[in-house]
């Protein structure tokens, strides 16, 4: 770009170049070579200049190193940003993209997609227990019944279905969504476990808390009548959207990956499948209850 009226002036030690188009400044003096290793060492890089991490380095970006210091900060509660955790459950309601930034914001500074900061999953947890307990009260379950359908949510429905899916999103993400430059540059397991969990938890605040108030007064009493599986099925169906949407857009997030949109075509099938359960007077809510009072038996 050409600037016609250009002037220069000193002002301390810099040089002001002024230009009705842009406005430059630059140093008097060059940084010394210790500030410019010093700020070399601000934002971590994933390239450098022979290509390859130093031994270092490499191994504080291992999964296993990774691993180990998100377990370790599990004893640590002081260390632990729980604050932050609010603001990010409060945003996968109103406005998932903005928990997903700081994902990418986090990617800029630590190098590293998954969270190194437990807080989330251990509220995660409080809220699952918390909502199965009422779900146990809402149930008329026992005290013994209640601590199974705990057991039951917590290390069935949440970790091990968790696990699965979590694996599961993690070898499709990699296997064929890679855009070809990017193989050096898979996606993190704990990302995709990370992705889960965020997508979970407004399922997990629709079907285990929201929905409790309904249980008893319309949907399980009125089963048989079309406002009592339309309340129901209405909340699985928003709980189940939020899930794939949360899911999409973590996945959408990686600029390693393509073709991302095919993650938002189960939406046609689950549709289809609210459509038809309301269609043949389908009560998944009062499947839920059924199954759960059977398995504490």
């Amino acid at each position: 770009m050409q600037c016609r009226s250009a002037s220069w002036s000193l002002t301390g030690s810099f040089y002001v170049f002024s230009c009705p188009e842009e406005l430059f400044f630059t140093e008097e003096k060059e940084l010394s070579s210790k500030n410019r290793r010093f700020s070399s060492t601000m934002l971590p890089t994933t390239s450098p200049q022979n290509g390859s991490l130093s031994a270092r380095d490499a191994a504080r970006h291992t999964a296993g190193a990774k691993r180990y210091k998100y377990l370790r900060r599990l004893l640590h509660f002081k260390a632990m940003d729980f604050e932050f955790a609010v603001w990010q459950m409060l945003y996968l309601f109103t406005s998932p993209q903005r928990v997903y930034r700081n994902f990418h914001y986090r990617k800029q500074t630590k190098d590293q997609w998954a969270r190194d900061d437990p807080a989330f999953l251990v509220l995660l947890s409080i809220w699952l227990c918390v909502s199965t307990v009422g779900f146990g009260l809402v149930l008329d379950m026992g005290f013994v019944e209640t601590l199974k359908l705990l057991l039951w949510v917590v290390f069935i429905d949440c970790i091990g279905v968790g696990l699965l899916i979590s694996t599961l999103m993690w070898f499709i993400t990699n296997k064929y969504l890679l855009k070809p430059p990017s193989k050096d540059y898979d996606v993190e397991w704990g990302y995709a476990f990370d992705v889960h969990l965020n997508a979970f938890y407004p399922l997990l605040v629709i079907l285990h808390f929201l929905q409790l108030f309904f249980i008893n007064h319309i949907v399980v009493i009125n089963s048989d009548w079309f406002l009592g599986y339309f309340v129901g099925n209405s909340l699985w169906l928003t709980a189940i959207s939020y899930y794939l949407y949360i899911t999409f857009l973590g996945y959408n997030a990686l600029p390693q990956l393509q073709n991302t949109v095919v993650l938002l075509y189960p939406f046609a099938l689950l549709v289809l499948l609210y459509i038809l359960s309301l269609s043949l007077g389908w009560n998944f809510t009062k499947g839920l209850c059924w199954f759960y009072k059977y398995r504490v038996q």
